[in-house]
């Protein structure tokens, strides 16, 4: 049997519901308690883990040494951040992601903060909350005539580009190489910032990324203009955001993601009016869920029924055995 560690905040009950189909050949376990102590302690004998989409629960260095017996991470998510690869190859261990499955959802949310921002939604549904009645204040400007840039152009990038370019906006993009069938127009980095109107940013967080877009790259935006990050906090950091915000160099900035999650109680940008706030669930329609879960699930039952698994992100694989002694 396989020992798999589930760290989704799931009981194990919908776990082994989940997994029905492979119970004769796998058996999961969650963690006791959501901190370290817990982490560590159902890893202890894990042949596999499914990884916590939340990233409460990381698979840091510490993780991976109180794990010997670790072979294969399956996250269920795109981004990998939460797991610390550098440590997960050096021992050893297979990490598989889900690419694709919630491509349409966080485009889609992407366009749609874009529209809040343009037409002040958010604000103007404060205003009529307090009895108030703005008609003549509220303003606002139409997506269409909208310079959008795209800040990289996987799957999420491409796929929002497509959906802004169809709305009938100018967009650019930028991203480490220049994808030849991209339906947007390659502009360089400072280029990009220094003309878009409105800003997406949709690329990993990696080293090379951490602050990429900092309070320096924020200056070089058109005065007013509109920020939409789907991607990771660190790449664009709290603290240039709100400092952009209150400058004017931002005019309104949609975040789903930030660099501490949950955003902590009494932060500025919880407060600012002109900030959109989502809870890092751009990704979190029902289809999208559905299609992870059962990505997650095909390529667990791949694992366990000793085919190649999909999706590999650090080189390793795709064929995984289970370690037969703990050295």
């Amino acid at each position: 049997m396989w020992k798999i560690a589930a760290l989704p905040p799931l009981p194990v009950e919908l776990i082994d519901g989940l997994f029905a189909d492979v119970r004769d050949r796998a058996e999961f376990a969650v963690p006791a308690t959501r901190d370290t102590a817990g982490l560590h302690a159902v890893l202890a004998d894990a042949d596999a883990v499914v990884g916590d989409f939340t990233g409460a629960l990381a698979l840091d260095a510490a993780a991976v040494l109180a794990a010997p017996r670790l072979t294969f991470v399956q996250m269920p998510q795109v981004g990998v951040d939460s797991c610390d690869l550098d440590a997960l190859t050096a021992a050893g261990v297979a990490v598989a992601n889900t690419p694709g499955a919630n491509t349409r959802a966080v485009a889609e949310w992407a366009v749609g903060a874009a529209f809040a921002l343009c037409r002040r939604l958010a604000w103007a549904d404060r205003r009529v909350r307090e009895d108030s009645w703005p008609q003549l204040e509220i303003g606002g400007r139409e997506l269409h005539a909208q310079h959008v840039g795209v800040v990289g152009y996987g799957a999420i990038g491409a796929e929002t580009a497509r959906l802004f370019s169809a709305l009938g906006c100018r967009v650019s993009y930028w991203s480490r190489t220049p994808k030849p069938d991209a339906v947007a127009a390659y502009l360089s980095l400072e280029e990009l910032l220094s003309t878009a109107s409105v800003l997406v940013v949709a690329l990993p967080l990696t080293p090379e990324t951490h602050g990429l877009i900092g309070e320096r790259e924020l200056a070089l935006l058109p005065s007013g203009a509109l920020l939409v990050n789907v991607a990771r906090g660190g790449i664009v950091p709290d603290a240039a955001v709100l400092a952009a915000l209150e400058s004017g160099a931002l005019g309104g900035a949609a975040l789903d993601v930030f660099e501490a999650e949950p955003l902590p109680a009494g932060h500025p940008l919880r407060t600012h009016e002109n900030a959109l706030l989502s809870p890092h669930a751009a990704g979190a329609s029902g289809q999208a869920q559905l299609a992870i879960i059962g990505e997650v699930v095909a390529n667990v039952t791949r694992l366990v029924s000793g085919e190649p698994v999909r999706h590999v992100v650090n080189g390793l694989g795709p064929h995984i055995e289970r370690r037969s002694s703990v050295s």
